[in-house]
């Protein structure tokens, strides 16, 4: 198997879902904005076959190159992971416009641009599972860059299907409801089940959005 990507790996869900998949016996792309943050989830994943990167999701430039880096080490991925989110409480007028586009830049942005740069070698290719870490079900005026963000991956995976589900490429949100937490409801290794699940659905079963 060619593997996983996770970009935005960290010590919650990232480095969980990242565990799961190598657990299957799949190498393990990381892609983090923090040298220190991507060896340290490498070394939790001790053993397995791993190759941290560093990349920031808003660097386009850097972000292909990261991609084409793991790509040329381990083939096109069977599975992409987007778990970058600018996370922080905002009301409308909080923000000025180069903040709100920043936070874009981050819950979006990156987001598709990781999927135009692996979707297309998926469909040739005919498998593949772009994955995103979704939230936010009900917008909430406390979280406005957020609940947008989340709304903006939620359209995002609908267009993906339409443009490459036919080709074999399952696109799906993992919607997290609550906050991340050990031995909470939305444990980290709980959650990384549901993206094995999604992964592991025959076309007949997609989901195209899992709500936790």
């Amino acid at each position: 198997m060619a593997g996983v990507v996770v970009v935005g790996v960290g010590p919650g869900i990232g480095l969980a879902v990242a565990r799961r998949f190598v657990r299957e016996g799949m190498s393990a792309g990381l892609v983090a904005r923090s040298e220190a943050t991507v060896k340290t989830a490498a070394a939790e994943l001790d053993g397995a076959d791993v190759l941290p990167v560093t990349a920031d999701v808003t660097d386009e430039v850097a972000l292909r190159a990261a991609l084409d880096q793991i790509i040329e080490a381990y083939g096109v991925p069977d599975v992409v992971v987007y778990n970058a989110a600018l996370i922080q409480a905002d009301r409308v007028g909080d923000l000025t416009a180069e903040q709100h586009r920043d936070a874009w830049a981050v819950n979006v942005v990156g987001a598709i641009t990781t999927a135009a740069h692996v979707l297309p070698a998926m469909a040739e290719r005919g498998s593949g599972s772009f994955l995103i870490t979704g939230g936010m079900p009900l917008s909430k005026p406390d979280y406005v860059s957020l609940s947008l963000g989340k709304a903006g991956v939620r359209s995002l995976v609908t267009l993906l299907d339409q443009q490459y589900g036919a080709a074999g490429v399952h696109a799906a949100t993992v919607t997290v409801s609550g906050g991340v937490g050990p031995g909470t409801g939305w444990d980290p290794d709980d959650i990384a089940n549901h993206y094995w699940r999604l992964h592991a659905q025959a076309p007949a079963e997609w989901i195209h959005e899992l709500v936790i």
